[in-house]
């Protein structure tokens, strides 16, 4: 993985949740990993519900949001729930213009 992302896993607790946690910058360099772990996850730790903590996203490209979407939809396909939490001011940013609040379970509109 590029050294500028980093993905941590907690472990996957009673109710199905896995939470993980990314921190960095999220771009061409480093998405598509992050999306194959996502998905990879998703399929292979028993978890009903993927939440993806984005509150330490210093920066993240139209790319990575593609790759992330990505991840959601494999996630779908697995019948896991792969929701964003927390997003930093530049992901909640890029989700606004892009118009991916609901693909990620977040409010729309709010900064």
């Amino acid at each position: 993985m590029s050294g500028n992302t980093l993905v941590d896993y907690e472990a996957v607790t009673t109710d199905g949740l896995l939470v993980a946690s990314l921190a960095g910058e999220l771009d061409l360099d480093s998405a598509d990993e992050v999306r194959d772990s996502l998905a990879a996850a998703a399929e292979g730790t028993g978890c009903r519900y993927l939440h993806v903590d984005v509150s330490q996203l210093g920066f993240i490209d139209s790319y990575a949001l593609g790759a992330l979407v990505s991840a959601r939809n494999s996630a779908a396909a697995l019948g896991v729930t792969l929701t964003l939490v927390n997003p930093s001011g530049p992901v909640r940013k890029a989700i606004n213009v892009t118009g991916l609040a609901d693909v990620f379970g977040l409010p729309a509109g709010s900064e």
